[in-house]
């Protein structure tokens, strides 16, 4: 009863904290098991709490701890299927993305089915007269070569550096993306690449550039495809004749032409090297811009082929340092003039161009070489002096074949076409079509015109000298340059005539019929006035400039052939004759005598345009009519550099070098009773006489008879001027 009065005795009521911990209990069950899972038999003697009505519950710890590892292994199973669960949710949502990722980058490709290896792009091989090549337009790719042609090392050298698994992936490499991402890790940076010879070939085939996901997932993609449908030695052939070699070269075989001068099948061991390691960096790496950096590349390359057991380490040490890369490009300098005029009458000649073509044309490659020779020194040595900053020169058969042409001094500095496009003045050069009308309609070079002042509507045009000479013959007239009897003559036979007599002879740029027409103010370029001047080398006959004689692509089918000239008479012998002989005293004793070819008859016309700005000469023997001009682009004036002086200079070095060896011919229809047969006492006394000289019958105006030379005492003309052309202070500045 005493210990039922304990139990069951009065309680104090507790506030606060205590009585939110009268309850708390803590039993075995909620200690941290020990060694020993059994309760200590301490605790059996704890005294109890009076307060605590609970029965102890350590007698309940075993049963709950096992309830608890059932219920851990239960969770574990449970998130283990979980983890399966949304593992196959993923999986399954990922497989879906690679779905659409392939859908989306096949809906922004072509129709698979229907891509084609597209066609190489067309080049445009300009060769001479004798077979060389001249120069290239377009991208220069070379024929298509296959792998048996080439020596096994070269398909080697590109799999050794590029793609060392080619022959066992399927267009993409797992195993060399993972090396590749392993060692950009490593080294922090992009220092490899994982693309395959299949993707690059995709890429060089089908897609741009651009350094984008959309790219390379399409890349890989059509890489692909390419594996289904082309077997690997066509996809490593394709790739070898269109993979990019720097400096316009498309595959090995016009890689090879470029750096080492000869074709595919040709190159060494250590030259194929070098072409292997040219794709990873074809701008950079290219041998002709970078010797020293294309080596040690080509050494990488041999170091990898050693590795891949495709050559010995002793083949790779022997083929260090022996590339011969220095071959001097084609298509440098001057020629590019031509080279570009080609390019514009091709789409004339043959349309449209869709594959590589091989132009033939009368280019002589040596003449082109003494040619730019001829300007650029001439240039070189005394641009400063005259104050001429440009030249063009033309040299072509009397039937129109241009030989040679120089366009400018530097075709890197400047690509305009101052022998085709740029139109000048002629000047005085242009005088031979107003006596060749004046021929025409009954005057002869013996025929006496007045040579004094003359005023056209207010125009006072004066010859160079401000001097005149009275009565003398139109070969005189022409052999000094005299521009008042030019201008009468011009005048008396009349303007429009002497265009038409232009035009029928080959001039095509428009001219103004007035009176100046006759001193060559009317604009016309170097190859239009050149060729005018042909008819009168051989024989009186209509003669087209042209460059181009066949055309055909490189399988060899025949495009464009020229057909030759129909003989349209333009000049009657006679008068051929009677010109040739006008002119031929230009250069005996005119305002050309430094123009001279030792044994060969030569027969020309000087020409100075207004204020200096133009110097010409067209000059021609039966063998090649040639015509030089100086000048400035901006048309500002020289320093006095006239027709006789630097042009002369630059066509006498020129011609004397193209007929050497050439058997001399004389010029068509060439009669000696024409003109004085020497003019020589004209340079050296030149004094305008007021009368007829003693003893001499008088003039007439029609043939028979020839005047006594005008004379002057003591007085000779400025040594690179003579007296040609034309010289206007009062109104023009001076123009001769």
């Amino acid at each position: 009863m005493g210990s039922a009065k304990k139990k069951g005795g009065r309680k104090e009521p507790l506030f606060g904290l205590p009585a939110a911990l009268a309850d708390l209990r803590l039993t075995a069950a909620d200690r941290v098991p020990g060694g020993d899972d059994r309760p200590k038999k301490s605790a059996g003697k704890r005294k109890a709490d009076p307060s605590d009505d609970e029965p102890p519950r350590e007698r309940k710890a075993t049963a709950k701890n096992s309830g608890a590892k059932r219920r851990s292994r239960s969770s574990i199973r449970v998130g283990l299927g979980r983890l399966v669960y949304w593992g196959a949710v993923l999986s399954l949502w990922g497989v879906i993305a690679v779905i659409g990722v392939v859908i989306w980058v096949g809906a922004h490709l072509p129709p698979i089915q229907s891509l084609e290896i597209p066609k190489r792009p067309p080049t445009i091989q300009i060769v001479g007269i004798d077979g060389t090549l001249l120069a290239q337009r377009g991208e220069m790719a070379g024929a298509n070569v296959s792998l048996k042609d080439l020596p096994p090392y070269l398909p080697k050298a590109f799999i050794a550096i590029e793609d060392r698994r080619f022959y066992s992936h399927f267009g993409i490499d797992p195993v060399g993306i993972l090396r590749a991402l392993v060692t950009n890790l490593l080294h922090r940076g992009v220092s490899q690449g994982g693309s395959t010879l299949t993707q690059q070939l995709a890429k060089n085939l089908f897609l741009t550039q651009e350094r984008t996901l959309a790219r390379k997932l399409q890349e890989a993609e059509l890489a692909i495809w390419l594996e289904r449908k082309h077997t690997k030695n066509e996809i490593l052939e394709l790739y070898l004749n269109r993979v990019y070699f720097g400096s316009g070269a498309y595959g090995v075989e016009a890689a090879a032409q470029k750096y080492f001068g000869k074709p595919a099948k040709n190159v060494t061991l250590p030259e194929a090297a070098m072409l292997a390691g040219l794709v990873k960096s074809p701008s950079r790496l290219a041998p002709n811009r970078n010797p020293e950096g294309a080596e040690a590349r080509a050494q990488v390359v041999l170091a990898a082929m050693a590795d891949a057991k495709f050559i010995t380490e002793a083949q790779a040490q022997a083929s260090i340092g022996h590339p011969s890369y220095n071959v001097k490009p084609v298509g440098a300098g001057t020629i590019n003039y031509v080279a570009d005029w080609i390019g514009e009458v091709l789409d004339d000649l043959v349309g449209q161009i869709d594959d590589s073509i091989r132009v033939e044309t009368t280019i002589d490659p040596k003449l082109q070489a003494v040619a730019e020779a001829a300007v650029i020194d001439e240039l070189a040595a005394k641009s400063v002096k005259f104050n001429v900053s440009q030249g063009a020169l033309v040299a072509m058969t009397p039937d129109g074949a241009v030989r040679a042409m120089v366009g400018g001094r530097n075709y890197s500095e400047s690509q305009y076409n101052r022998a085709v496009t740029a139109k000048r003045q002629p000047g005085s050069s242009f005088k031979p079509f107003v006596y060749l009308t004046a021929m025409e309609q009954g005057l002869t070079p013996d025929t006496i015109r007045q040579d004094a002042p003359i005023e056209v509507k207010g125009w006072k045009p004066e010859n160079y000298t401000h001097e005149y000479f009275g009565p003398v013959t139109l070969t005189q007239a022409l052999a000094m340059s005299l521009n008042t009897v030019a201008i009468r003559v011009g005048l008396e036979v009349g303007p429009k005539n002497v265009v038409r007599t232009a035009h029928r002879l080959g001039i095509s740029s428009k001219l103004e019929p007035n009176a100046s027409i006759a001193l060559g103010t009317s604009e016309v370029s170097v190859v239009e006035l050149v060729g005018a001047y042909a008819p009168f080398a051989n024989g009186g006959f209509a003669a087209t400039p042209h460059v181009v004689t066949r055309i055909k692509t490189l399988d060899g089918k025949l495009l464009y052939m020229r057909q030759p000239d129909e003989h349209n008479q333009v000049i009657e012998p006679r008068y051929v004759g009677m010109m040739n002989s006008m002119m031929r005293e230009t250069l005996i004793s005119g305002t050309a005598k430094k123009a001279e070819i030792p044994g060969w008859q030569a027969a020309g016309k000087t020409g100075t345009s207004q204020d200096y700005r133009d110097a010409w000469f067209i000059g021609y023997t039966s063998n090649l009519v040639t015509g030089v001009w100086l000048g400035n682009d901006d048309n500002s004036p020289t320093r006095k550099a006239t027709g006789g002086g630097l042009p002369v200079e630059v066509w006498t070095r020129f011609m004397r070098a193209a007929h050497e060896g050439v058997q001399v011919a004389a010029l068509p229809n060439l009669q000696s009773n024409w003109g004085p047969s020497n003019l020589v006492q004209i340079s050296s006394q030149v004094s305008p006489p007021t009368q007829a000289a003693p003893g001499s019958p008088p003039p007439v105006s029609n043939g028979g008879y020839r005047a006594p030379p005008p004379t002057r005492a003591n007085v000779r003309p400025e040594p690179a001027a003579g007296l040609d052309g034309w010289l206007m202070d009062r109104l023009f500045g001076g123009n001769r």
